[in-house]
Order: structure tokens, then C-alpha cells, then sequence
């Protein structure tokens, strides 16, 4: 059965950008750094993949999703990934309205809340997991029960400042599951099964 994941870089303070994060400089001032744990590449997003074994791994788990769940926003800072984040799955577009002109390549806006977006993307993912991108979008996931894991890429470094990626959780606490750790070079990788609310 597919399961929502959400892949994210971040930082030991829990920061997912530097400051100033736009559409000119998706990651921030300094957040370049959270990603250093993939291989600078180009255009073709396989050209990132990291060579040593654990990132290795998780890129390749990454790779593999079926279709990706991202808010407006990360969208739009990240260029659309211009139509395609990997190997043409659909890209589902959390928004509240969406732009007069047609999402680019396999994107489509969905305006009607994250249960129908889920709903589409695990639809068209089948048996493979859905990637999901973005911190209100992961929220607004985890405070629906639809999210079923969190893969976080920790990267050793205090940003101080920037987005973070919990802020906006729900009143109760969350219970997670370490289900896998992995030492990459210069990252941890620490898988999470979200197992409740509250």
C-alpha cells in the first residue's frame, strides 16, 4: 500500500531554509548547506544522486515515489522543477486558488484541501509511496492523520534562522518511531513512522 512521506533536509535547530527563502533564492541565505548531502548535479535530477551508501540509499528511495504532494509555495520557489521533479510522475499542487495559466509538465493545482490531494496522489502512485514536499504542506498533512512517515536528512548545522519545518502543529503531541537511522558523510538520515496525535 502506498504511504506519504515526507523527504526533507534539515538543519540540528530544525530550520528547513535560511532566511530570506523566494522564488530568486528558494533555500535562503545559507541554505544551500542543507543539501549538501546530494552530489552538485544539473538539470537531470538523477545527476544529484549521492555516492556514498546510506544517502545513496535514501536518494534512490526518494527516486523510486510513484507521485509528489508539495505546497504552492515550495513550488513555486523551486521553479516548478519545471514540470517534471522526477521521472515525469505527476506533481500534485496544494493551493488555494490556482493561477489563471495551466501548472507546467506533470503538475496539476489542486484547490479543493489535502484529503483530495492525498486521495490523487496515492491514486496515481499505486503501489509506489508518495513524496510529499514542504513544511505547511506537511503540517496540514500530519494535522489531517494523513502522513505516514518522515525521512529527515539532519544536517550538522545550527542555521539560527530561516523556515522551520514544525511551527504549525497540532495542540496535542505527536508520537513518532525511529525506524531506521543511517550515517551518511556529514548527515544522518532518520526515518520516522508517525504512529499518533495527541
Amino acid at each position: 500500500m502506498s504511504k506519504v512521506v515526507l523527504y526533507m533536509s534539515m538543519s540540528v535547530d530544525g530550520f528547513i531554509t535560511g532566511p530570506d527563502d523566494g522564488v530568486d533564492h528558494g533555500l535562503g541565505v545559507g541554505g544551500e548547506r542543507l543539501h549538501d548531502w546530494l552530489r552538485t548535479g544539473g538539470v537531470d535530477p538523477a545527476s544529484h544522486r549521492p555516492a556514498d551508501g546510506p544517502s545513496a540509499t535514501v536518494f534512490d528511495e526518494l527516486m523510486s515515489t510513484g507521485a509528489v504532494i508539495t505546497g504552492r509555495r515550495t513550488f513555486d520557489h523551486a521553479g516548478g522543477w519545471a514540470g517534471d521533479h522526477h521521472d515525469g510522475v505527476p506533481i500534485f499542487v496544494l493551493t488555494h486558488a490556482a493561477p489563471d495559466e495551466p501548472a507546467p509538465g506533470s503538475a496539476r493545482y489542486v484547490t479543493d484541501g489535502i484529503r483530495s490531494c492525498v486521495t490523487r496522489a496515492t491514486a496515481a502512485a499505486g503501489d509506489r509511496d508518495v513524496l510529499l514536499h514542504g513544511a505547511a504542506t506537511a503540517q496540514e498533512c500530519l494535522r489531517a492523520g494523513l502522513l505516514d512517515e518522515i525521512e529527515l536528512q539532519l544536517m550538522p548545522v545550527l542555521l539560527g534562522q530561516g523556515r522551520r519545518l514544525f511551527t504549525d502543529l497540532p495542540p496535542d503531541h505527536v508520537e513518532l518511531e525511529l525506524v531506521r537511522a543511517m550515517d551518511g558523510r556529514d548527515v544522518q538520515h532518520l526515518r520516522y513512522r508517525v504512529r499518533s496525535a495527541g
